[in-house]
């Protein structure tokens, strides 16, 4: 039993909520346009496999870019924060659609960054950061898909 006296809990951590809007109008055929307040304007559609657009932002692309930019953009968070001297990040993606349990799903996406850094002594803690970035990554955290983070960490 904790006897610590009630006065000494642990502070309540508040976390605060967020909104996200974006709107779509269908412009013929399987494509649209999508729009976010204050955001430019962009085409998407169907994938050619699909029936769709060559050539157009799918929703099957923007699905794998998001968890790519989400990886992204919390590993820089974490870099940034913890004075990381990286020198360049870039990344590919894949996703893997498949039929399984009677639909299409995306099961799996694999994220392989390859990060630059100034020094070879800040190799331990640029792998740890992405390795936390992957797993504190809000849209992995938010899909069933499995994502997997391959990264490759070289020194200028």
């Amino acid at each position: 039993m904790d006897s610590r006296p009630v006065s000494a809990a642990e502070p309540k951590v508040k976390h605060k909520s967020f909104n996200y809007h974006t709107g779509l109008k269908w412009a013929g055929n399987r494509a649209g346009t999508l729009s976010s307040p204050g955001k430019a304007e962009f085409r998407v559609a169907s994938p050619p496999e699909f029936k769709g657009e060559e050539g157009v932002w799918t929703p099957e692309d923007l699905f794998v870019a998001a968890v790519e930019a989400c990886t992204m953009t919390t590993f820089l968070a974490f870099a940034l924060r913890l004075n990381l001297p990286v020198v360049s990040y870039s990344s590919s993606a894949e996703g893997l659609l498949e039929f399984a349990e009677g639909k299409y799903q995306f099961t799996k996406v694999v994220i392989r960054p390859v990060i630059v850094v100034e020094k070879a002594e800040a190799l331990p803690q640029v792998e740890q950061a992405i390795h936390d970035a992957h797993h504190k990554c809000l849209i992995s955290n938010s899909i069933r898909s499995q994502v997997f983070v391959e990264p490759t960490i070289k020194v200028q």
